[in-house]
């Protein structure tokens, strides 16, 4: 094996990537959580992230600091440039992406591993509105887009968060510890 995974955790706005993700890396330690830079506001709860002004983020890119970045919802996003150092050194690393950020990490990650979270619409419309972000059009504009299929040619893992988080990690933590092997 050369170098660690990217696992690219992908999919609809409220699927539960970030729960998902944390109960991934709590039951297996090899995998490591990477903390995206976000051009958000400090404090909005969900997942753990850097806050930065869009001038900082500007400087960020400007400076080469990260390996990967994209916009998506009217916010940009970017993976910080030292987990490629991780990868190198043998890391398994979860990464939360946006789908239109696929085809460029494809290029940038030798490892890339797409996991893929689904979960049905009326489910997807309660996490939208009970995690307080979003108004009611955000979340119509959201569900829309929940759909959106995947780029092609991509290695693609899928697993269902409709019932039991437990489930979800467990189904996902199987099937890529199956591929460590």
């Amino acid at each position: 094996m050369s170098g660690g995974r990217l696992v690219a955790v992908v999919g609809p706005s409220g699927v539960g990537k970030d729960s998902v993700m944390a109960g991934i890396a709590a039951a297996a330690p090899g995998f490591r959580l990477v903390r995206r830079c976000i051009t958000r506001a400090p404090g909005l709860g969900g997942e753990d992230y850097e806050p930065l002004t869009p001038a900082a983020f500007a400087a960020r890119v400007a400076s080469g600091g990260f390996c990967l970045h994209w916009e998506a919802h009217g916010l940009h996003y970017g993976i910080p440039a030292g987990v490629r150092d991780e990868l190198a050194a043998g890391t398994d690393c979860l990464a939360n992406l946006s789908r239109s950020a696929l085809p460029r990490a494809a290029q940038v990650f030798e490892r890339l591993r797409v996991l893929h979270v689904t979960a049905a619409p009326e489910v997807l419309a309660r996490r939208l509105a009970a995690r307080g972000r979003e108004s009611g059009p955000d979340i119509r504009n959201r569900l829309a887009q929940a759909d959106k299929p995947l780029p092609p040619g991509l290695d693609v893992l899928r697993v269902s968060n409709d019932g039991a988080l437990d489930d979800t990690v467990a189904a996902a933590l199987a099937a890529l510890q199956a591929e460590r092997v």
